[in-house]
């Protein structure tokens, strides 16, 4: 399981624009850059990230190669209920996780 950091607001008001900040600790290794015995490290990336607002898909990203380590990720959305986020991550190799955070509208 990978280490997550997600940033958004505490609360909110209804009809107002929310920043959400996410990042995930990984290696993000491409498959090109050669190891200790000059072989090719195997590919080993996020390819995908998508943030679910109350059930309905609000960010959706996919990810390649060229991204850094730790990819972070910025968007935005506006917040109509008291609801659950749900942030998946799919990449290589099966992995797979899912963080979930609720964003309270007053």
């Amino acid at each position: 399981m990978a280490r997550v950091l997600i940033v958004l607001p505490a609360q909110a008001r209804r009809g107002e624009v929310v920043d959400i900040r996410v990042t995930i600790a990984h290696p993000m290794e491409t498959g090109y850059r050669p190891g200790a015995d000059g072989k090719p490290l195997p590919r080993d990336i996020v390819r995908r990230l998508a943030c679910r607002y109350d059930g309905a898909v609000v960010f959706e990203a996919e990810l390649h190669p060229a991204i850094s380590a730790n990819p972070y990720l910025a968007f935005s959305t506006v917040a109509t209920v008291t609801g659950p986020l749900e942030f998946s991550w799919e990449g290589d190799h099966g992995f797979a996780q899912v963080e979930r955070r609720v964003l309270t509208v007053v």
